[in-house]
């Protein structure tokens, strides 16, 4: 959203003041110091104009002091109040001093707007916005946990900004910002709810609501009663003491590929009854979804239903699927004729029982109805084909611009055909979404199909007061009946500075609709306190973590239509400029995302808390320091920390949830433990993957990283016979370990990409991202990259967004999502291992850097290093560098393990870079001496090669031969190394074992002597196929295995 920077300076008219009555006049040049003494106060935490004090009144004993709306931007807290009172007491002339004073901005006194969450006596009569009844929307069953304190039962609308939309008056698609800084805000916004918030919020227990598709899989199947469009896909029917009956009225048909106009295909079809049973005995009746996928892959489940008088409020879900079963109850009395959102799961490609859904009929009430509609799994591609309403196109109005006339547009009269967009849906406007769901499209088309743009911002704000419409929230209108808590629209703004200084937050509502007030009666200023608590807690935390002089916009109440419309509690962010460098250095990194996002749920949980009376209790941060032990001949043995979150005492874990993996299945629905420690047994010739997180009263934390352990069959009969053979050599190593591989997951990182600024006096002139120095890491997957960066020049202006000015950027991959660090690499390496005969457990780096493992104990180690190099956060020079490839404790715990005679194999695209020549860091000769001494390389140079090939070349080990290809572009797959190292051998006894193919520099090297290493300076686990994978391990395995010390020159 385009915000232009202005202060609003008149808001306070004459109407809304008392007349003077009484009191000598306050002298002009007080009132300017009281000013200037409010303009310091604020200065201490926003960027505000200049505050002025507007008029003053006396009411009996009562002064008076108004002050202009900038004041209310000062986030009130006790504390300050109490300060201002005094600082503006004591500049008050003596005569005064018998007046109680009152300071009064945004129609309140400044200790009415201090949020009701932060009082410490809480006002009583001030009635609170609560809406929520016993059952939600959707229930988990299948979790091992349920936070108390945290959101469940709560219901939240929210949605990330703008999207992809037809633009009839150049008869296009197109995004509604600028292509900028390798995003564009209709994306850009979506890497925050989407991997971040949305799950927070969840894992906190809210029921999420939102007017865009959150599915990034491209991939869609609709199974329904009324038949699947060029689909084998199955719907089907058992009959218990019950029938399933045909329902009166419309239902979902999905009849044709693409919708135009007003379509909708939710009254297009039919939908099914049954009545519901209650007892053990009697025999329930079940509807079956079975979809036929196209690809095996991580798919959302959504179902759909109607609403009916007599409705259960339990309706029994169970989804089948990769990790197992998950079973929901659906409250069927709201929420009918649109998809209902279940959660996220692996299927495998193709039709079978082991994916499907089930409804049954069996409920804690007897005599009720259950519904069956339609099932849609997977996100898609967009369906909605546009072109020029035949009423024509009308100018398109900002958001903030209520009252601004309808303008329309001539166009010439020419056969326009109807166009889709082309795109993935999760990448459209909330209107075509709306439209795809069934919501009416006196919702989603506001100007009958003549402004797409218009429409999709005034959409999002009546489809919240849709979802309420017939709950006590919003009890006149027709609508979802789903009770709203709150509702909050995530954008970016655009805008400059000429400085380079930070533009940062600001946070918009509106009180002035409705009567001030919401149906309940609660005031419309609880929109204040949730701005407030909402941009408190973001400032506040990038400020303590990332950068000090991060920016505090206002709290502006004003009539944008997001924030006018909705009849509850709503909040519209402008997070930062994604116009502004300064901003995006910050705004592209990962760790920045997940901080920005916490901090939004901790204020929402702070609001909702307020509102309920509860205590407030934030879910804790994800467990570091994993480790996989060995116990026993087949059982295995997994150990984590807790993380404490220094900006938050109530996030400590109280317990834990550790989730399993069997081989290429997916992970199961966990399993409670009490403790930090988790054993089980470990089945032979399979890949076994484990994840923890940390749970508390206000819910689940994000996961850990995930390691992986696998037995290989006979393993014991060989361990027995190779100790004989080892021990003798290997005094030192534990003679039950001997023949396993330790993996240590050294990979980490997450970042943005490669940036610069010119140096002085160039750093005026060019600035930039550098993609294809270092692209940076998405966590897990980025679904909001465009392309590269092609305009360098700070000079250049934005002209209009196809001509972005400064950081404009290619959108060749605007469409497509883009893998990153999945933080899954040992079950990679692993199965190559397993393949190869041996078995192996894996650890993290943290729990072999503080020694909770011991690399000495294992005949063999593998040292994943992936993208990890040594990285700033924004502009940098605050906080320390992260992910560096080898750290002091493992430098020690290497070169000791090569003391003992160890075989270490460590691939990563920054091996050599990373200690010779990293941009942020001195060299430490140290690191050098540790590369060429102890693992005996040495760097030669970086960005080595872009083909993506390497070849094994002539060495004195001939176990290491082959070709191989790793992913060299971007791609869904895997992350993309664009930047290997190129290193050679640093001493007599090592050889170049692979070379680049495109041109022969040395890509991996060996030695052989008292010990033996590996070095490769691309990573392992970026090979393209699985078949490569398991020859080059088994080629370094081999080559390891081989007797020591029989090669001499």
């Amino acid at each position: 959203m385009n915000v232009r920077l202005h202060f609003l300076f008149t808001l306070l008219t004459a109407s809304l003041i008392p007349q003077t009555g009484g009191a000598q006049e306050l002298p002009t040049d007080v009132r300017q110091e009281i000013g200037k003494f409010l303009d310091a106060t604020a200065r201490k935490e926003v960027s505000v104009g200049r505050i002025r004090i507007d008029s003053v009144a006396t009411e009996g004993n009562t002064l008076q002091l108004f002050a202009n709306m900038n004041c209310a931007y000062i986030p009130f807290r006790e504390d300050n109040v109490t300060e201002i009172y005094q600082g503006v007491q004591a500049l008050l002339p003596a005569e005064f001093s018998k007046y109680n004073l009152q300071i009064r901005t945004n129609k309140r006194s400044i200790e009415e707007l201090i949020p009701q969450a932060l009082r410490s006596k809480k006002d009583k009569k001030a009635k609170t916005f609560n809406p929520a009844g016993t059952k939600p929307l959707v229930t988990a069953l299948s979790t091992p946990y349920t936070p108390t304190n945290g959101l469940k039962n709560r219901h939240i609308a929210l949605w990330q900004s703008h999207g992809f939309y037809y633009e009839p008056k150049l008869t296009r698609w197109e995004w509604q910002r600028a292509r900028i800084f390798q995003t564009v805000e209709d994306l850009y916004t979506q890497s925050y709810v989407l991997p971040f918030l949305v799950p927070m919020l969840e894992n906190a227990g809210a029921n999420v609501l939102m007017p865009r598709e959150r599915d990034s899989q491209i991939a869609e199947v609709v199974v329904d009663n009324d038949g699947c469009l060029h689909s084998r896909s199955v719907y089907t029917e058992k009959i218990g003491d019950k029938n399933w009956m045909q329902g009166t009225g419309e239902g979902f048909a999905h009849l044709r590929d693409q919708y135009i106009n007003f379509e909708n295909p939710f009254r297009e079809g039919t939908f099914r009854t049954v009545e519901t049973v209650k007892g053990k005995k009697e025999r329930e009746s079940t509807a079956e979804w079975i979809p036929e996928l196209p690809s095996t892959g991580q798919y959302a489940v959504y179902v759909s239903y109607k609403s009916l008088p007599n409705s259960t409020d339990d309706a029994l879900y169970t989804v089948y699927h990769k990790g197992g079963v998950s079973q929901f109850k659906v409250n069927q009395q709201m929420g009918g004729g649109t998809w209902i959102y279940l959660g996220t799961f692996g299927f495998d490609a193709g039709k079978s029982d082991a994916g499907k859904v089930v409804l049954s009929n069996r409920s804690d009430k007897a005599g009720r109805i259950v519904t069956a509609d339609a099932v849609k799994i997977g996100g898609g591609m967009g369906n909605m084909a546009r072109r020029i309403s035949d009423a024509g196109a009308t100018e398109n109005i900002k958001s903030s611009d209520g009252n601004a006339a309808i303008v329309h547009k001539e166009m010439p009269k020419i056969d326009y055909s109807y166009e889709i967009s082309g795109y993935p849906r999760f990448c459209e406007a909330a209107r075509y979404w709306l439209q795809w769901a069934g919501i009416p499209d006196s919702v989603y088309s506001d100007s009958q199909g003549k402004n797409d743009y218009t429409d999709d911002y005034k959409c999002r704000g009546i489809w919240v007061n849709y979802l309420a419409g017939g709950s006590a929230v919003n009890p006149t209108e027709q609508g979802l009946n789903i009770p709203v808590d709150m509702a909050f629209a995530f954008h970016s703004d655009a805008g400059t500075t000429l400085n380079d200084s930070i533009i940062g937050t600001l946070g918009i509502y509106y009180t002035n609709v409705y009567n001030e007030e919401y149906a309940n009666g609660a005031s419309r200023y609880l929109a204040h306190d949730m701005t407030d608590l909402i941009q408190s807690n973001i400032v506040r935390d990038i400020r303590s973590l990332y950068e000090p002089d991060w920016t505090r916009r206002g709290m502006w109440n004003q009539s944008y239509y997001e924030a006018r419309v909705p009849r509850v509690p709503t909040m519209l962010l402008e997070l930062l400029s994604h116009q502004n460098f300064a901003d995006m250095r910050y705004g592209l990194d990962p760790r920045f995302r997940f901080t920005v996002s916490r901090a939004i749920y901790k204020g929402m949980l702070q609001f909702i808390c307020s509102q309920y009376h509860m205590d407030y209790i934030v879910q804790p941060l994800p467990v570091d320091n994993m480790a996989l032990k060995m116990v026993g001949e087949n059982e295995i043995e997994l150990t984590w920390q807790p993380v404490a979150d220094p900006l938050e005492p109530t996030a400590n874990a109280e317990k834990y949830i550790v989730y399993t993996r069997i081989g290429d299945g997916d992970f199961d629905n966990g399993v409670l433990v009490d403790k930090n420690t988790y054993r089980t047994a470990l089945p032979a010739g399979m890949v076994c993957s484990y994840k923890v997180t940390a749970v508390n009263k206000g819910g689940e934390s994000f996961p850990s990283e995930i390691l992986s352990a696998g037995r290989a069959f006979n393993s014991y009969k060989r361990l027995a016979m190779s100790d004989k053979q080892t021990n003798a050599n290997h005094s030192s190593l534990n003679a039950n370990h001997s023949d396993i591989v330790l993996i240590v997951n050294g990979f980490d990182r997450i970042s943005a990409p490669a940036d610069f600024v010119a140096p002085a006096p160039g750093d005026t002139l060019l600035a930039g991202f550098l993609d294809e120095l270092d692209h940076g890491v998405p966590y897990l997957k980025d679904i909001s990259y465009i392309g590269k960066m092609k305009e360098y020049r700070r000079s250049i202006p934005w002209m209009d967004d196809d001509a972005s000015g400064f950081g404009d950027s290619y959108g060749n991959y605007e469409d497509k999502v883009i893998a990153g660090n999945t933080f899954d690499y040992p079950a990679i390496h692993g199965a190559a291992i397993l393949k190869a005969g041996y078995s192996f457990i894996s650890c993290s780096d943290e729990s072999v850097e503080n020694k909770t493992m011991n690399l000495n104990d294992y005949k063999y180690v593998d040292l994943i290093l992936g993208k990890e190099c040594q990285t700033k956060m924004g502009r940098g020079g605050i906080k320390p560098l992260e992910f560096k490839t080898f750290s002091q404790p493992m430098q020690e715990a290497i070169t000791a393990y090569c003391g003992q005679g160890g075989n270490i194999f460590v691939s990563g695209a920054y091996v050599g870079t990373d200690l010779w020549d990293n941009r942020l860091a001195p060299v430490q000769e140290s690191d050098k001496k540790f590369a060429t001494e102890v693992l005996k390389y040495k760097w030669r140079v970086g960005q080595a090669a872009t083909e993506g090939k390497v070849k094994c070349v002539a060495s004195p080990f001939p176990a290491l031969s082959g070709n191989y290809t790793y992913h060299n572009e971007l791609n869904a797959d895997s992350y993309v190394v664009e930047s290997p190292d190129a290193i050679e051998p640093a001493t007599k006894d090592a050889y170049t074992v692979m070379r680049y193919s495109e041109n022969n520099l040395s890509a991996g090297i060996a030695y052989k002597g008292d010990y033996k290493t590996c070095i490769l300076g691309f990573p392992f686990e970026a090979l393209r196929t699985a078949s490569e994978r398991e020859a080059l391990m088994n080629a370094i395995l081999t080559f390891f295995s081989e007797k020591t010390n029989s090669f001499k020159q």
